[in-house]
């Protein structure tokens, strides 16, 4: 069994929260092996007049290192 550690990400996307999320993963997979699970700690949308034009989390990562 391995350590398990925990980094906290930021990321966006201009079509939904879900989106967002997906994106986050992405972008940490790129440089980080055996990811486990995404925690949304908070979520935020960008507003301009009446619509939403971006959306906003702030995810923490967990993935397994080897010992």
């Amino acid at each position: 069994m391995g350590i398990v550690k925990i980094i906290e990400v930021i990321a966006t996307s201009e079509k939904s929260f879900e989106d967002a999320t997906q994106n986050a993963v992405k972008e940490a997979a790129k440089s980080i092996k055996n990811i486990k699970s995404v925690y949304v700690k908070e979520m935020k949308a960008h507003v301009n007049g009446d619509a939403i034009t971006s959306y906003a989390v702030n995810a923490k990562i967990s993935f397994e290192k080897n010992a």
